[in-house]
């Protein structure tokens, strides 16, 4: 009997035709530079050492966003894949991070508790707006969610979160000194057999929660993940579509699965991706790529070779991809959004050495980084100090800021302003 380890090896191990150098010439140089649905930065620094990130665009609106924030202290990553439009993922970019750096600053550190109270915050936020707006101006609000991919490094720790089939996969050295895949995440989407199961356990009196809808299983003939921000016509019956079945308790939650990895040496990288890389390139597929090739344009790289996958099904050449426009692309694939993360262990007790950074996948610019969680506990050790000596401490609050929006067009990307009192959509 084949064992679980050779297998593993085996499958590292076998050859990437269908791969490598796809996304490349003859010369290795990568391509894609002049695609105008693909947005990149090929390398960047962060807390422990540098990341590539990259995002194409399929739908006629792009519902995927990305966010690095790469504070002095950590770096938190988010993707956030929309489904039935962008609003809920756009307001998670724009949310998330913000309730988890401001509850990590009350709490003075990091740790599940915090990702799961940062994940709630966000539901709320976005279920309030769904109420406010659902009656008056837009009932088809109550349609969209998105799966939420959330990854957090602090004091040598990884923390991911996620919510649907967003995907966090490691690459790390093992045995033979070769490369291994391990998924750190769990797909909450209703294809898996042990989802399905649970689904139909936890609403036994419901013979339709689960259905198949042409070749896909679909929760309530509607969607394929059981958890996702928003979705609130899945949560709540005031805002069900009136077509469906009645239901008692909530079909989609929003609790998400958490895990912590305390960064061992032979970690090597991390690869965050919404659900349309992993539709088309293994775990194990995905992490032999970034370690064959240069960290310059790794996520871009592994972008376009989705994008040569996606080709090759349909009987297509690479760049025949390139003359559709958004809109016509959603009929070959997805929007993808990738950033991988190397960790790189010799920095993770140092300071970043650059200013922390905000970027956001088809922004060009960015902003400092709000990632600044022992800052604020210093300050709360100098404000006791000052009470010992009887002088009347001065509190200072950090000021919020007011979360970005984006939205790439067909010329340029442009930036709106968009906070959890007011989600307005342009399209």
């Amino acid at each position: 009997m084949v064992s679980w380890l050779d297998r593993t090896v085996a499958a590292c191990c076998q050859p990437l035709g269908r791969n490598v150098g796809l996304s490349s010439g003859e010369d290795g140089v990568l391509g894609g530079v002049d695609y105008p649905l693909l947005w990149y930065r090929d390398l960047e620094k962060h807390s422990c050492g540098e990341f590539s990130f990259a995002v194409v665009q399929a739908n006629q609106v792009c519902e995927d966003y990305g966010h690095v924030e790469q504070g002095r202290e950590g770096t938190f990553v988010g993707v956030y894949d929309g489904h039935g439009d962008h609003d809920a993922s756009r307001f998670a970019c724009d949310n998330l991070s913000r309730h988890l750096i401001t509850l990590a600053q009350e709490k003075g550190t990091i740790d599940e508790e915090v990702l799961n109270n940062a994940f709630a915050a966000t539901e709320d936020g976005f279920l309030s707006i769904v109420k406010r707006e659902f009656h008056i101006l837009d009932p088809a609000i109550a349609s969209t969610g998105c799966c939420c991919l959330v990854g957090v490094i602090w004091e040598r720790t990884l923390y991911v979160a996620n919510l649907g089939d967003c995907r966090a996969v490691l690459g790390h050295i093992g045995r033979f000194n070769r490369i291994f895949a391990e998924q750190l995440t769990n797909d909450h989407n209703v294809r898996i057999k042990e989802v399905r199961d649970e689904l139909r356990t936890l609403h036994p009196d419901d013979p339709n929660i689960v259905s198949r809808v042409g070749r896909t299983w679909r929760v309530k003939g509607i969607i394929k993940v059981t958890r996702a921000i928003g979705d609130a016509s899945l949560k709540k019956p005031e805002f069900a579509h009136r077509a469906m079945e009645p239901f008692r308790r909530l079909v989609v939650r929003a609790d998400p699965s958490v895990c912590s990895r305390n960064l061992q040496a032979v970690d090597r990288f991390v690869i965050f991706a919404s659900y349309g890389l992993w539709d088309l390139l293994s775990n194990e597929e995905a992490v032999q790529i970034v370690h064959t090739y240069p960290r310059q344009g790794i996520a871009r790289r592994l972008v376009l070779s989705a994008l040569n996958v996606a080709a090759r099904a349909r009987k297509l050449k690479y760049d025949d991809l390139m003359n559709y426009d958004k809109g016509v692309s959603r009929a070959f694939h997805d929007d993808i959004t990738v950033v991988v993360i190397f960790i790189d262990h010799e920095m993770l007790n140092d300071e970043l050495t650059v200013p922390g950074m905000s970027v956001r996948g088809f922004v060009d610019t960015h902003r400092p980084s709000d990632f600044n969680i022992e800052q604020e506990v210093a300050t709360e050790s100098e404000l006791t100090e000052t009470e010992l000596t009887e002088t009347e401490p001065t509190e200072t609050k950090p000021t919020e800021t007011e979360p970005t929006e984006t939205e790439p067009t067909e010329t340029e990307p442009t930036e709106t302003g968009l906070t959890e009192t007011e989600l307005t959509e342009t399209v």
